[in-house]
């Protein structure tokens, strides 16, 4: 989809040390100072146990900790009914112990998993709400880098930050800001959606009432990737906070599925922008919507993405040979669409390729690695290059995840919210 000079910023963003108050608040929270309320431990428990996490009761001196592998699990119901995130403790532990315990399992890499879960569901929710609004459109004919109609921003509560429309942040709630892509017409290009969909994620985690007090306005910016950087804003400014690079996904193929929940990233173009046909398609900005388990296992067996962007290569070196002569949307019907017609009419040469075609996009990771782009709506990441070969054929094109900060500020900031109601709620 369309991108601006700057769309491939967050592998280099400016990192400012500036650090919130929530932050250290955050931070305070998870190392266990006495910043809270004296029940922390019992709140802890009951967040991890929120979370997915059984703590069992046993006649042992010895804690247990079962963690499982819920990361490779389909969903949380899946892990527990395959013995995961479980806890096996004394039933006479003191409550120092206790407290070190479950400060231990606040890090422990279970525990992101079962976040994951949680994260994955929300992204589903949020992506579920943009791609079904016909009101939220491709950039196309508009004022401006972000339009929102003649009616203006305001009316959809949205504020400007920077001319030409480069630049947005909610003007009254957070959640109202949202609704605008829920519910509006507004038009934005593939770069906005995804910062969209990533608010949307927040907002979906949280719950309304909560994405509008955890957040403010200054921290949801929507625009260009430059003018992010320029901001407050949780995902590129100075309230993102520590970043994980990872834009090969070795780690995230590691780790499993569920740690490739809701992450940022993009499908790009190798050669230079001389060999690009159609600039509003040199690049799609995405999020991950889902993973399925084959692809997790492939992906896990390659060591990430690396091997899939060789396999891309390959795919645009066969999808030269094809007949010179394609009609429109050629190789979106032929390999994702399986257009019999048009695949009965190749010639035998081309038949031969076609069946080379067919087998790398066989891979699991093509099927069964899904991931939202503003306005494809969620696709498997085969119907991508699939598509892109016929936007601009004289260049491949690599995957890669953007940094992000999902497991590492927003995670902490997701615990110490819970945490701050739960001490609330205390009696």
């Amino acid at each position: 989809m369309r991108t601006s000079p700057d769309a491939q910023a967050p592998l280099a963003p400016r990192v400012r040390p500036r650090t919130s108050w929530r932050l250290i608040a955050t931070l305070a929270l998870l190392v266990g100072t006495r910043v809270v309320a004296a029940d922390a431990p019992d709140c802890k428990t009951r967040l991890l146990e929120s979370l997915g996490w059984r703590f069992i009761p046993t006649p042992t001196q010895q804690v247990s900790i079962e963690a499982g592998t819920p990361c490779d699990r389909a969903d949380l119901a899946q892990a527990q009914s395959a013995g995961d995130l479980v806890v096996r403790l004394p039933r006479n532990l003191d409550s120092d112990a206790r407290s070190r315990l479950v400060d231990e399992l606040l890090h422990h890499p279970a525990t992101h998993c079962a976040y994951g879960f949680k994260l994955g569901d929300a992204t589903r929710r949020a992506v579920d709400k943009l791609a079904g609004n016909p009101g939220y459109k491709f950039s196309g004919l508009q004022m401006g880098w972000i339009g929102f109609g003649p009616t203006g921003a305001r009316r959809d509560g949205w504020e400007p930050v920077a001319s030409f429309g480069r630049g947005y942040r909610p003007l009254a709630s957070n959640s109202r800001a949202i609704d605008a892509f829920y519910q509006g017409h507004v038009r934005a290009e593939c770069g906005v959606g995804r910062q969209v969909a990533q608010y949307a994620t927040q907002a979906e985690l949280y719950g309304r009432d909560g994405f509008d007090a955890e957040f403010d306005a200054d921290e949801i910016v929507i625009g260009t990737f430059n003018r992010l950087h320029d901001t407050r804003s949780i995902l590129l400014g100075t309230s993102a906070g520590e970043f994980t690079r990872d834009g090969l996904a070795a780690e995230a193929s590691r780790a499993g599925r569920q740690a490739f929940m809701g992450l940022p990233g993009f499908i790009f173009h190798v050669f230079d922008r001389s060999k690009l046909d159609d600039l509003n398609n040199q690049a799609e900005n995405f999020v991950v919507y889902d993973v399925d388990a084959d692809a997790a296992a492939a992906l896990r067996e390659h060591g990430g993405f690396e091997h899939y962007n060789e396999r891309n290569q390959a795919i645009w070196a066969l999808a030269k040979s094809m007949p010179v002569y394609r009609p429109k949307r050629y190789f979106e019907r032929l390999l994702f669409e399986r257009d019999a017609e048009l695949r009965a009419s190749l010639p035998p040469a081309a038949q031969a390729t076609l069946a080379q075609l067919d087998a790398e996009l066989a891979d699991p990771f093509y099927r069964g690695f899904r991931v939202y782009v503003h306005r494809q709506g969620v696709k498997p990441v085969g119907f991508h290059i699939a598509r892109l070969l016929d936007r601009n054929p004289r260049t491949p094109f690599r995957i890669e995840l953007a940094l992000h900060n999902l497991h590492t500020t927003l995670f902490d900031r997701y615990m110490a919210h819970a945490l701050r109601g739960c001490t609330a709620a205390a009696p």
